[in-house]
């Protein structure tokens, strides 16, 4: 039926259609990421939430965004206009990229490469780059020392999500995200990894400029750091962009430590759940560990934030990298644990 198309352009255009398969549902998902945040922390403090735009406050969301949209972009005089429009463009596009590896079930994932864990990396190191480029295009100190906090903070807690994940790649034996999925089919590594999976999820919170690592957003100091000379959508892509990141770090955190897709039982009403509907329950599931967070903790000091990356997170990563190896150097894991195929 499509022979009369050719094969190249009939690839891109399958390329394409699988993009917009995970930019739109994930657009969406990041608007309403933002209502069930207001939600989930009113109902912790006492209070209702977004009630009146739509029924239950549902398209608050959408009226945000409008309202967003028709606001003034204002670049500041003596900016690079240039770098300052690439900043949150930037940003936002690299939170969308990471997606391409991320399986959602067998055989649903873009693009299946056999190191997508190196993918992930370095999709996540680059983003330093739109937050520094934000602070310096802005010709604002305040801007600019939020952007320094920011990439320092990032940096320094890659580190330890690093290591963290050298131990899912010993037990797992593959950079493949699915193949690392497929290893947790008897028993997820969140038990045998419990505390990589502890140290892990803290350090995406600092990776993400969350709560109480949200340090670059400092009112007393910085006023909104980085991003406090943008307006309008260029706000809006920066917003979108940290949302978006808090989705990729919650779908890591499910394929890493919570078996991906995989059932919670193989028997009974679990083993009919589809395998996307678990990967979907178990990222809201982390996401609500972001907010529960968020509502419960102050915000750290700097000079706290640093200390525990680089001498708390650091060596305990460091050491249970090395006392991982020596196991399965030393066949301490049973086979029938199935940490180690």
């Amino acid at each position: 039926m499509l022979d009369w198309i050719p094969e190249e352009i009939l690839t891109f255009l399958i390329l394409c259609g699988q993009a917009f398969l995970i930019i739109i549902p994930l657009i969406l998902s990041v608007a309403y990421l933002v209502y069930a945040e207001r939600k989930v922390i009113a109902a912790m403090q006492l209070r209702k939430g977004p009630t009146v735009v739509g029924p239950f406050g549902l398209l608050q969301p959408i009226a945000d965004a409008l309202k967003l949209v028709h606001k003034e972009t204002i670049i500041p005089t003596k900016a690079n206009p240039l770098l300052y429009i690439i900043a949150p463009v930037l940003t936002f596009t690299l939170s969308l990229m990471a997606w391409a590896v991320i399986p959602w079930g067998e055989g649903l994932v873009m693009a299946d490469i056999n190191v997508g864990v190196l993918y992930l990396f370095a999709i996540s190191s680059l983003g330093v780059y739109g937050i520094i480029i934000a602070g310096w295009a802005s010709n604002s100190k305040y801007a600019f020392l939020g952007a320094l906090r920011s990439a320092a903070q990032m940096v320094s807690y890659e580190l330890a999500i690093g290591f963290a994940l050298i131990c899912v790649i010993l037990c797992a034996g593959s950079l493949n995200l699915s193949a690392i999925v497929e290893a947790q089919e008897k028993i997820w590594f969140v038990i045998p990894l419990f505390p990589m999976f502890v140290i892990f999820f803290i350090a995406t919170l600092a990776e993400t400029n969350r709560a109480p690592f949200d340090l670059p957003e400092a009112e007393a100091e910085l006023v909104a750091g980085y991003n406090v000379e943008y307006s309008s959508m260029s706000f809006g892509m920066f917003f979108l962009g940290e949302y978006a990141n808090m989705i990729l770090m919650s779908a890591m955190t499910s394929i890493f430590f919570l078996g991906g897709w995989l059932p919670l039982t193989s028997w009974g009403p679990f083993a009919y759940i589809p395998g996307f509907v678990w990967m979907a329950l178990k990222i809201a599931f982390v996401l609500f560990l972001f907010l529960w967070v968020r509502a419960t903790f102050p915000r750290y000091r700097y000079d706290q934030l640093m200390r525990i990356g680089w001498k708390v997170f650091l060596p305990i990563t460091l050491a249970y990298v090395v006392g991982l190896s020596f196991c399965i150097a030393y066949g301490v894991f049973p086979e029938t644990l199935g940490v180690i195929k």
